[in-house]
């Protein structure tokens, strides 16, 4: 993915919210495997029949000592280090393990590799190297750079910039432990040499060949720009800071290299500023000052700006020009709306056209606009089709723009479409008939206030008897962003198993445009919340599945709506598996001294400084609403030093609700069918969200092990 206008539509809720993940892969973990070969911190109240009786007390076989990680005696009293699992599920495990990585390695050995095409040249990254080759020299290649000879270990390499006569290169490498990103400059001579190594950095781009701007990051913001000069005279001066906590800034080259733009946004709102890279050391430029509400972002093109805002009515992004001698917002003039529900999941521009990347009723379409004419032309992708994948950096001059489309169970396919000749051209780089065997159906739940709700099933072309199939049901709904759509092993080995998946695209996210994201934030959450509970009851009542056979699953912020579902209708889940997920809302956003807390006022409201915020937060916020009664099976990930998503607040959730299952199980006078797993594993390390791609292979083995035991 090139960081481009995504990069900026990601900006607003990625890069300040609890969602922050820097891999496509979001795995959970396979239970059996870790307990007996990676030392983690794992709480079982009641899991196998082998491991725990039948009141859901532990009866443990085997223990060791393990650090408290600087939490209180209270909690470090239910960690517990269990090394005992049956032959049998260890069994499952491998063989669970084995399909993964064959289905891995037969379609995505090479799918995500970065490639840059620099001139002459193609720079490009393989397993934590980089090298450079001459266009045309097949087998070729020299290394520019090895993180494991900088001892950057398991590091993954996130951006790679060449300055504008290929004597520098930039190289943003992120570890996968922990959210520090570091910026290594290399000196591009006959033999290259680590000119500098820069910690902490979040995003930068060459101005000039010599001169490098990016931005600092520390406790998750980022709001000081700084240039460094690599030249005559070297120096480091900061150019630009925000002032503002609720925003965050990055960097980003226009695609003709003209200006390089310092953008400061917020959930609502955007501020840009310009630096002239023919003029680096001028101070930055104002575009247009910030307007509560109005999000932009710019481009340029033959001394005009092209600006992607959301001024003006209807709400949804808009294209506008304006002079570059006169930016101000009562200059800018519309070239193109987005429809009403429309998703603009990223936007290229080319010297003569802008290609905008749309949904709209769960179906993808091109949109190329001629900027001479101003033209539209609307290209309707294949059906199948779930997701974009951009290759990073295409050139500005060219006449042809390449992307790959994919779904959850295809692998990408690489299309190029001809922006003069009007024509798409499927690339197939390998036999990839997967949809032949799938069914994808598209749904409409009714919500309880009327509103249609999608859903995307797929499940196996031949399957039968469809009620009696395992469901596992995906939701986030938050921060305006799409559920991730993009390809996974795991998820073609469960269809190959004769699982449902379906994917429930609430309020809350972006999936049917800026409306939808509005609808669903702030005092409004609750509906994400009955959009959630009507996916899954019409996808009951269609047949998939039912709720003895039913797991949600869902990371991050998207625990939000899963935990609440949970409390308010328990009944619909057998099980549930969330990665570190945000579950307690009010007290979270009542503690300033958090990171995110205040930039995330906009999305959760400010309890702080309202009293109906306040019991409207509490009124569906997970760890506020647990009751005693009977709930499904949950195992909950978390990561040892993760900023974004505390572990006390985590281990205070797992206490009140095993509280609650215990008191259920006592109080009753039916007789419970089985007390519900509710299982807690704490890996090392400080990332959210950002597992290795080892760890990727075992997302489904909980879901297996829960629904064959």
């Amino acid at each position: 993915m090139h960081l481009s206008t995504k990069s900026f539509l990601q900006a607003l809720n990625l890069n300040v919210g609890r969602c922050k993940t820097y891999s496509k892969r979001a795995p959970y973990l396979a239970v059996a495997r870790r307990i007996l070969n990676k030392p983690h911190i794992l709480w079982i109240p009641k899991c196998l029949g082998n491991v725990c009786n039948n009141s859901g007390s532990i009866k443990t076989r085997r223990f060791f000592s393990f650090k408290v990680c600087s939490l209180n005696k209270c909690h470090a009293k239910i960690l517990i280090m269990l090394t005992y699992f049956s032959v049998k599920y260890i069994d499952v495990t491998e063989r669970i393990k084995r399909r993964l990585e064959a289905i891995h390695d037969k379609y995505t050995s090479s799918l995500h590799s970065q490639q840059i095409r620099f001139g002459d040249c193609v720079y490009f990254e393989e397993n934590g190297c980089i090298f450079r080759s001459k266009a045309g020299d097949d087998g070729r290649a020299e290394v520019l750079l090895s993180t494991e000879d900088l001892s950057f270990h398991d590091a993954l390499v996130q951006r790679i910039r060449i300055s504008p006569n290929q004597r520098y290169m930039a190289t943003g490498i992120k570890s996968t432990i922990s959210e520090e990103s570091t910026c290594i400059v290399v000196k591009l001579d006959d033999l290259p040499v680590v000119e500098r190594i820069i910690p902490n950095v979040f995003s930068f781009e060459w101005a000039t060949s010599d001169t490098l701007f990016y931005t600092s990051q520390k406790n998750l913001q980022c709001h000081d720009v700084f240039l460094s000069c690599f030249g005559i005279g070297k120096h480091t001066e900061l150019v630009y800071t925000e002032k503002d906590p609720r925003f965050f800034v990055d960097i980003y080259c226009t695609k003709d290299k003209r200006f390089l733009t310092i953008n400061s946004n917020s959930k609502t709102t955007s501020e840009v500023w310009l630096v002239d890279c023919h003029h680096p050391f001028n101070s930055p430029i104002l575009v247009q000052q910030r307007i509560k509400g109005v999000i932009y972002h710019v481009e340029h093109r033959n001394n005009e700006f092209y600006i992607l805002t959301t001024y003006g009515e209807p709400m949804e992004y808009k294209l506008m020009k304006t002079p570059v001698s006169s930016c101000g917002i009562e200059n800018w003039q519309s070239v193109y709306t987005v429809k009403e529900k429309t998703k603009l999941v990223d936007l290229e521009m080319f010297s003569d056209h802008c290609v905008m990347f749309l949904k709209y009723c769960s179906h993808l379409y091109l949109n190329v606009i001629s900027l001479a004419s101003h033209s539209v032309q609307s290209i309707k992708l294949p059906a199948w089709a779930c997701a974009f994948e951009s290759e990073p950096h295409p050139e500005y001059t060219t006449s042809t723009c390449y992307f790959r489309l994919t779904s959850p169970i295809q692998p990408p396919i690489r299309f190029a479409y001809s922006l003069v000749e009007n024509n798409l051209v499927e690339q197939a780089e390998q036999e990839v008939p997967i949809t032949m065997n799938c069914c994808t159906v598209r749904l409409e739940a009714k919500s309880k206030d009327e509103t249609l709700v999608p859903i995307t099933v797929f499940h196996k072309t031949n399957s039968i008897e469809l009620h009696r199939k395992p469901l596992l049901v995906h939701v986030y709904g938050a921060y305006g962003i799409d559920l991730n759509m993009s390809f996974r092993a795991e998820k073609l080995m469960l269809i190959e198993d004769g699982w449902i998946l379906a994917y429930c695209h609430v309020r809350g996210g972006g999936e049917l445009g800026l409306g939808w994201h509005k609808d669903g934030c702030m005092m409004s959450k609750h509906k994400g919340l009955h959009d959630l509970e009507a996916c899954i009851t019409l996808l009951h009542e269609l047949g998939f599945s039912q709720p003895k056979y039913t797991a949600l699953t869902s990371l991050s912020a998207g625990g939000v709506l899963a935990g609440a579902l949970c409390n308010t209708a328990p009944e619909l889940l057998r099980a549930m598996v969330l990665q570190a997920p945000f579950l307690d809302v009010l007290n979270t956003m009542l503690d300033t001294s958090l990171p995110l807390t205040i930039e995330e006022q906009e999305e959760w409201g400010n309890p702080l400084a309202n009293e109906k915020c306040v019991e409207y937060i509490k009124s569906y916020c997970p760890y506020h609403n647990i009751k005693p009664q009977h709930y499904p099976s949950i195992l909950i990930t978390a990561y040892e030093n993760d900023e974004r998503i505390p572990l006390v607040g985590l281990l205070n959730y797992i206490i009140r609700l095993r509280k609650a299952v215990m008191d259920h199980a006592g109080n009753t006078n039916k007789k419970v069918p089985h007390v519900p797993a509710i299982m807690f594993d704490v890996q090392p390390g400080g990332s959210h969200c950002a597992p290795s791609c080892e760890d990727s292979l075992y997302e489904v083995c909980p879901f297996i092990l829960h629904f064959h035991n």
